[in-house]
């Protein structure tokens, strides 16, 4: 059974502790010193506790050590989610993500241990500004070194033909990595260049973002 620790209950950490909460071979400790927030979910998680995320005690109390993850999502102020972040470090704990409400305090968090950073509000409104520039971008998984993971609607261009005649790695250096074919549904990973696209499948297209939106801006134009 995986053991998580969610250190401050903003929206941010109710909602991901109620998410992970949903699995069975999950144990969800929900952790905030403002005891209305833990009363919210306390019939919903594994552990509700009410104490500083800050205090180093308390910290050491819950067994940092055996958890898989611990989410630090503490705010509105920079500091306690810093504190936090640096003693769950020098506590030894396996993995850290922090929530972070600004670019510098992403910085901050990097230096003083995180793991892994989510600054949600620029993650969030990265997504829309794609979705709102491409008219078949569905999704879209940036990662490292300037390459993504996008899921399309295949435009009218593509529907009936096959990979191979649409040859978007030759055109474009982007590659179809899997097809969710909706009717029926299943899923093709790698799909072979003999296989016909749908109106009602999705693509999930792998390469960089310029190699990317060269074929969203060339879709745009063909509509």
């Amino acid at each position: 059974m995986k053991k998580f620790a969610i250190i401050g209950l903003s929206s941010f950490g109710i909602n991901l502790a109620l998410t992970l909460a949903k699995h069975s071979d999950v144990e969800v400790i929900a952790i905030d010193e403002d005891e209305r927030k833990v009363n919210q979910i306390k019939d919903l998680v594994t552990r509700p506790i009410t104490m500083d995320g800050t205090n180093r005690e308390n910290l050491e109390s819950i067994g940092i050590k055996e958890m898989d993850c611990v989410v630090v999502s503490m705010g509105p102020s920079l500091e306690p989610s810093i504190i936090a972040v640096h003693l769950l470090k020098e506590l030894g704990a396996r993995k850290i993500i922090a929530k972070a409400l600004s670019e510098d305090h992403e910085k901050i968090l990097t230096l003083v241990g995180a793991t892994e950073v989510s600054y949600p509000e620029r993650d969030v409104a990265r997504k829309i500004g794609s979705r709102l520039r491409f008219d078949n971008l569905l999704d879209y998984l940036p990662i490292e070194s300037g390459f993504m993971i996008q899921e399309i609607a295949p435009p009218d261009s593509f529907v009936g033909k096959t990979l191979a005649e649409i040859h978007l790695r030759k055109k474009y250096n982007v590659t179809v990595i899997a097809i969710k074919s909706l009717i029926p549904e299943e899923t093709h990973i790698n799909p072979g260049a003999d296989f016909v696209v749908k109106e009602s499948d999705i693509l999930l297209v792998f390469g960089t973002e310029g190699d990317i939106s060269k074929l969203h801006k060339r879709l745009n134009n063909s509509r």
